[in-house]
């Protein structure tokens, strides 16, 4: 991404991704994991970093057996942005993942950008992570716990239900896909 929206260089992937990633220097590292999953190696070749690693399901709603996003999580990972916006300019690029790199990990670094730039509208933050990652999907509850959290007063939660609004108009098995796998509210008004 492009230095021009904030200071800092972003990078979004999956799991799988992650080899790929080992040689760009990356400073600082979000993974995002359902708790169940084993620890990760891949690390181990990046070089010096930090990382903060969360886990928790990629859910919407309270189901049992499960794990959801809770407010402490998006708490840790607006932290991270904090603490990546103290660090000098050239040591400046995080990585964020989850699984699949498509709504977890896309949920974190939306609020991350929407708190690095508050002076800019959340539909910009928005549109910065689908110009990197264009099967973004976040999480909503993450980012309704996000816009609490930054006041923002709903405008996180319309731009990323308008992302969902037109991701899910062009891509209809997405929209069943959630519907059948208890994400509904994400596609309510499709």
């Amino acid at each position: 991404m492009p230095r021009s929206f904030v200071p800092f260089t972003l990078t979004v992937c999956g799991i799988e991704e992650l080899p790929g990633h080992s040689e760009v220097g990356v400073s600082h590292v979000l993974s995002i994991l359902d708790p169940e999953h084993p620890g990760l190696e891949v690390f181990g070749g990046y070089g010096e970093h930090e990382r903060l690693e969360l886990r928790f399901h990629d859910i919407i709603e309270e189901l049992s057996g499960q794990s959801p996003p809770l407010r402490e999580h998006v708490d840790a990972i607006l932290a991270l942005g904090r603490d990546l916006m103290a660090e000098p300019e050239a040591c400046r690029h995080l990585l964020v993942h989850c699984h699949m790199g498509i709504s977890r990990s896309t949920a974190a670094l939306t609020m991350i950008l929407a708190q690095a730039r508050p002076d800019r509208p959340a539909a910009d933050a928005m549109a910065a992570i689908v110009g990197i990652r264009a099967k973004a999907w976040p999480n909503l509850r993450m980012i309704e716990f996000a816009d609490e959290a930054l006041g923002r007063g709903g405008e996180l939660v319309a731009a990323v239900r308008a992302r969902h609004r037109d991701y899910g108009l062009r891509n209809p098995d997405m929209v069943t896909y959630m519907r059948e796998n208890n994400r509904g509210r994400e596609v309510e008004d499709l």
